[in-house]
């Protein structure tokens, strides 16, 4: 799907965008984030798209059109972890994006938020892309599911506009879906219980430090998976010539990590690259480990100039696992295209 242009909303370092523009082809023709750390970052990486700021302050008449909306809004309202005051929370911003919605007119919109939105608000989000003519899909998806070593449970919401049905969406080569995902909540519209189910544990922007904890399944050997680029092919675990010996030359081995030494040894594996060391020389939490963490490119977050240790880890801990989005979203669209071939086939 290539030439679609691309709108993202509270768009952090910008990581449901690199998993948007992976799936779907096309380019971010601007960006929403007040915050300024996230500010200097997407600044940073791509210079040229304009920052539209606060969307509760955005006339939506004035922006440029765009084929998908992107958004990863905040997830305080809905977190376990915070007063889960849920539609009555006053950082609850769903409806300037339903909004904004109305007046671009995408034909998609990709969200991502923490699980325990599917138990606060969610309801609301479904009634409102129903009202505006979307039909939706969506999953909820661990990190550690794509073999990150933090568990990240996260729901993500696939929307298309109804009217195109099956031919809107099938614009690319999507090829059938070859991984296993976990059993997830899926729907059309405003079809979903107001307290859907799903598993609570590890919600709300993470405390990284906490990340390697003794319950994620990464460290039990939890499930692998892999995730399909956007010419269709199946991806495959890359690691970088020489890895293995050279971190046991320089004592950057699975031992060294102790009992986590398998969860960072399958994220090397699959992201090919070397982990940074957890905490700094002063021994506090090493922003470049969360990065790695994360699956981002060395030096995303961490080699922006004038950057704050707080404001990298703010961004990191509000951000969005490429990797983890990638699978999720090619899921979504692969089931998309299936129920609505499946409806012209009846």
């Amino acid at each position: 799907m290539t030439g679609l242009r691309i709108g993202s909303m509270c768009s952090g370092y910008g990581g449901l965008d690199m998993a948007v523009t992976e799936v779907f082809g096309g380019e971010v023709v601007w960006v929403a984030d007040p915050d300024r750390g996230a500010a200097a970052i997407l600044a940073h990486h791509w210079p040229e798209v304009r920052n539209l700021g606060d969307i509760t302050c955005v006339d939506w008449t004035k922006v440029p059109p765009v084929d998908v909306v992107v958004g990863g809004y905040p997830c305080q309202p809905f977190s376990d972890a915070g007063l889960r005051k849920g539609t009555a929370d006053d950082r609850h911003i769903w409806p300037h994006i339903a909004t904004a919605l109305g007046v671009l007119r995408p034909r998609y919109a990709v969200f991502e938020n923490v699980a325990g939105h599917l138990r606060r608000g969610f309801d609301v989000v479904l009634s409102d892309l129903a009202r505006l003519g979307f039909d939706a899909e969506w999953l909820c998806l661990r990190a550690s599911d794509i073999d990150a070593p933090h568990h990240r449970r996260r729901l993500f919401i696939l929307a298309h506009a109804a009217d195109t049905g099956g031919e809107g969406l099938a614009l690319g080569p999507v090829q059938p879906d070859r991984h296993e995902l976990p059993p997830a909540e899926r729907g059309r519209r405003d079809d979903a219980p107001a307290d859907a189910p799903c598993d609570g544990r590890h919600e709300g922007r993470p405390e990284p430090a906490r990340q390697l904890g003794g319950s994620d399944a990464a460290l039990r050997g939890g499930a692998a998976a892999t995730y399909a680029d956007r010419d269709g092919r199946e991806g495959q675990q890359r690691s970088e010539p020489g890895l293995e010996a050279r971190r046991n030359a320089d004592g950057r081995g699975p031992e060294r990590w102790g009992r986590y030494g398998p969860a960072v040894s399958r994220w090397e594996a699959a992201t090919g690259r070397r982990a940074p060391w957890a905490t700094d020389d002063r021994g506090r939490l090493d922003p470049a480990f969360v990065e790695w963490m994360m699956g981002l490119p060395s030096g995303w977050v961490t080699d922006v100039p004038s950057l704050s240790r707080a404001q990298q880890l703010r961004a990191l801990g509000n951000g969005v696992v490429p990797r983890q989005a990638v699978a999720a979203i090619t899921h979504l669209l692969d089931r998309a295209i299936r129920r609505e071939t499946d409806k012209e086939a009846a």
